[in-house]
């Protein structure tokens, strides 16, 4: 039971700190749509989805109202689109006519963001993932609400290294497709090793194979409730810390919890997670990189900010776990440049360097996110970035992503505005040193020994 303590704790969190509940996503199976017609599959596409998903912005605003907690976003995902088309799409084109139709379905239900445009390739690519592969920078120009994510590598299976110089080239190509944008589609392509199924945020979310037919997934985000509990506890000890860190994402979750109980009844959907992702916002207050400073860094980026963000990542999920039985997503701490003000002024100020950010995406919940770098970049030097990344998520068996912005006719001591939630971010120098011989190679790295738990 949630008592008057824990509800005008929450309003005062609401009010004062930035807290909110980042999304309610439904996940959808498509796997009863598939048809060889590919007519009658995006019909079945889109009647599947706004049948299921027709009341989710509607109770939405119900729980928003009754609740006084704002839910920022609601969100669908859907099962990797190239196993759904693969039986009636002949080529790229074939499945931006899906993209489309999901892009229809997401403003019919009225939706923020519809995911799933994915393929799971970390072992091999069959010929509809490569073709599905190689017409995300056509779908991702032609939709608005569309976000793709492709799963190149993982513990058990090792890296996909052909699927890594692919997607090098498909970011070019997505930022090229969306040069007037300020290559935008790039912020709604992920790449990714050891993909949740589970996950309720964007870009990188889909509805795995082993879920339910419809599931209500719930992420909650709270950076400035963080940092605020933190300024009560200024130079205490790190045991004071994390138990701060601990007991406030326990309130977090709990918050979360009580949403997607309600959601799930009055959806008439089961409940799957909560994902307790510390996700900020361009807000001022709404930063990790400002719960760095509360723990006395100078700036994010300053030595000891990996350890910072570890003691972090896993108070935040210990919390949590205590709070809800079923915690999952990407939970932890999300370190995006552009959609956190602190992280912004670290590189602006010279602190953060995108070799800094690699060394934390070793301890943080994602990866490299929402990254502008030089349009000039090479593909293959995006690939090596993407490999190098792959590497830590593999080898560490965590989820890691790439969400690198090569915009275009843009170079360094530059920024590129998103709007919304996105944010803004200065363009980071990228190693300009060749590494095309080494990505050029074709294959996979083999699993590390440490996955053999058979």
């Amino acid at each position: 039971m949630i008592n008057i303590f824990e509800v005008n704790e929450t309003n005062k969190m609401v009010e004062k700190e930035n807290f909110d509940v980042r999304t309610i996503t439904i996940g959808i199976s498509l796997l009863d749509c598939i048809d060889s017609d590919l007519d009658r599959l995006n019909e079945k596409i889109y009647n599947k989805i706004t049948t299921v998903a027709k009341d989710l912005v509607k109770v939405g605003k119900e729980i928003e109202r009754d609740y006084l907690i704002p839910i920022v976003n609601k969100r669908i995902s859907v099962t990797p689109i190239a196993l759904v088309g693969g039986a009636a799409c002949k080529s790229p084109e074939d499945f931006v006519t899906i993209a489309k139709t999901l892009d229809s379905a997401a403003k019919t239900v009225g939706i923020n963001f519809i995911g799933g445009y994915s393929a799971l390739v970390s072992k091999g690519m069959t010929a509809a993932d490569e073709l599905l592969i190689r017409s995300i920078p056509q779908a991702l120009a032609s939709t608005d609400f569309v976000c793709s994510s492709i799963n190149v590598g993982s513990t058990k299976t090792g890296i996909n290294m052909d699927a890594v110089r692919l997607m090098g080239q498909i970011v070019k190509e997505t930022a090229e497709a969306t040069k007037e944008k300020d290559s935008l589609g790039c912020a709604k392509l992920v790449v990714f090793c050891n993909a949740p199924d589970d996950n309720p945020f964007m870009a990188g979310a889909f509805h795995g194979v082993t879920e339910a037919d419809a599931i209500i997934n719930v992420g909650v985000s709270g950076p400035g409730v963080v940092k605020t509990a933190l300024e009560q506890v200024r130079g205490e000890s790190f045991e004071v810390l994390c138990e701060t860190i601990k007991k406030t994402a326990f309130k977090i979750t709990r918050v979360g919890q009580l949403v997607a109980k309600t959601a799930s009844e009055k959806l008439g959907i089961p409940f799957g997670i909560i994902d307790l992702s510390l996700a900020p916002t361009p807000a001022i207050g709404d930063s990790v990189a400002g719960i760095f400073e509360e723990m006395g860094l100078e700036r994010a980026g300053a030595p000891g900010t990996t350890a910072a963000l570890a003691l972090l990542n896993d108070q935040v999920k210990k919390g949590g776990i205590m709070a809800s039985s079923y915690v999952g997503g990407l939970s932890g701490a999300f370190i995006p440049v552009s959609e956190d003000q602190g992280m912004i002024d670290a590189v602006v100020d010279g602190a953060l360097t995108l070799e800094k950010l690699e060394a934390m995406t070793c301890v943080c919940s994602v990866g490299l996110d929402m990254i502008a770098i030089p349009g000039r970049t090479k593909a293959e030097t995006i690939s090596g970035i993407i490999a190098d990344e792959m590497a830590i998520g593999m080898i560490n068996q965590k989820t890691t992503a790439v969400r690198l912005i090569p915009v275009i006719g843009k170079d360094v001591g530059e920024t590129v505005e998103f709007g919304g939630l996105l944010g803004y971010a200065p363009i980071m120098p990228v190693n300009e040193f060749s590494c095309d011989d080494f990505v050029n190679r074709q294959g996979r790295i083999p699993a590390p020994i440490h996955s053999f738990k058979n």
